[in-house]
């Protein structure tokens, strides 16, 4: 029998090449009729990276990724705050890795095919309902784009890796509704610019009103000498703004949000340069949804973003669902294609991921450069005269903690699918 997977963003895919690589059969339904390397640039986290190598893919994310080096905290005057070295400068066995959400997503894709046969990665199928049978599953799918029956398919288990707007999550859940807006808004894009600070370097500036980030996701200059630099503008919005809830990606208008960037001119960065430069912007709602107290009903559960969206604070979105795929990987390894093996993979990655809901929430290690506004307005000579640096340490070190990735606990363990089960 196979696993049924709906869904072929990054959770979905790399949970199929996991089953592969332990000899289980899988099958990748899409709801869209062409998966392209759409969206922006994302981080994959050490922990993450790791297991995207024990799936054999380290050469291909260096061909098309940034190894990261440091990740460093600003003011909005683009004064120093905090600054760490990430990847293997920190002292990971793994690299941190920059890169086009599109393009890992892509990577993934390739791999799925090659190796699971294109058969088994169907597009053009938006699940509309499932029942248990005697020894499994049966799926139901449709064409959305022409409202015509897409088949039924028959699996051991079926899985939810079809995002913040999964249909799984909403059948299991009807009354759930919409994500959750906390006001704020992210403005992002791409701009061919020149490399700043360590050309491997992740930055963000500002403060939990008003914030920028950015890093490159380009290895090599262009022939102009230029990098793709990744960029989000993001904005605490007044209560009384009113924004299109309903429309979750569409094109930014500049003069909405330029603005207030225009005297963001560092001596390293010219962040309305950025923005300006931009061929393409898009604006997004920040959003999540509240954890929830069960993820599996019988041969069904959730997985990544339909499981648990999150705030992207600490680059954890894409590196939590990597996460969860192999955890389920290596329930089903031990467990067989059964409900044990969901309860099982449930019972660790509920909580852990509940715990980094709630952490986003208060901005995570992010909240350095909160504090660092509400002491210092005005600015300050150096940080530790508004911030001492026991509190930036024990920050930054909580959230590892919470996410995972603390250095010598993560090189200590052994990989989450014992390489001894790899085909």
């Amino acid at each position: 029998m196979t696993v049924l997977i709906a869904g072929g963003g990054i959770g979905g895919l790399t949970l199929a090449l996991s089953l592969n690589q332990i000899g289980v059969s899988a099958k990748v339904f899409e709801s869209v009729a062409e998966l392209r390397p759409l969206g922006v640039g994302i981080n994959v986290l050490p922990h993450a990276v790791r297991e995207l190598i024990e799936l054999g893919l380290l050469d291909r994310l260096d061909e098309a990724g940034v190894r990261t080096k440091e990740l460093a905290y600003f003011s909005k005057h683009g004064k120093p705050i905090w600054s760490e070295p990430r990847g293997l400068e920190a002292g990971y066995k793994w690299p941190q890795f920059s890169i086009h959400r599109g393009v890992l997503q892509q990577i993934l894709l390739d791999t799925a095919v090659a190796r699971l046969g294109q058969e088994n990665i169907l597009t053009s199928h938006h699940l509309t309902g499932w029942e248990e049978t005697a020894d499994g599953i049966r799926a139901t799918f449709i064409d959305k784009a022409t409202g015509r029956n897409a088949d039924t398919y028959d699996g051991t288990l079926l899985i939810a890796c079809d995002g913040i707007h999964s249909a799984i999550r909403e059948k299991l859940y009807p009354q759930e509704g919409p994500p959750i807006w906390n006001g704020r808004i992210l403005w992002r894009g791409i701009t061919d610019a020149d490399a700043f600070l360590s050309g491997r370097t992740m930055i963000m500036a500002g403060h939990e009103i008003l914030k920028f980030v950015c890093y490159p996701i380009s290895k090599q200059p262009d022939a102009s000498g230029k990098h793709r630099i990744n960029w989000i503008a993001e904005r605490h919005m007044p209560p009384t703004y009113q924004w299109r809830r309903e429309d979750y990606n569409r094109t930014a208008k500049r003069e909405e949000f330029l603005p207030w960037f225009e005297s963001w001119r560092f001596d390293w960065l010219d962040v309305p340069a950025l923005i300006r430069n931009c061929p393409h912007a898009y604006e997004y709602p920040l959003v999540d949804r509240d954890p929830l107290g069960r993820w599996t009903f019988g041969r069904v559960t959730l997985l990544g973003d339909a499981a648990h969206p999150m705030y992207p604070i600490g680059s954890n979105g894409a590196s939590q669902a990597i996460l969860d795929a192999r955890v389920l990987t290596r329930e089903i390894l031990t467990h067989g294609e059964t409900h044990q093996a969901l309860s099982a993979y449930e019972a660790e990655r509920r909580p852990a991921t509940t715990d980094l809901v709630m952490l986003n929430r208060r901005n995570g290690p992010e909240q350095v450069m909160q504090l660092v506004e509400e002491r210092a307005p005005n600015g300050y000579e150096v940080v530790t005269d508004v911030l001492s640096q026991q509190e930036l340490e024990d920050i930054a070190a909580n959230y590892k903690r919470v996410a995972g990735f603390q250095v010598d606990a993560l090189n200590a363990k052994p990989p989450i699918v014992p390489r001894a089960s790899a085909a």
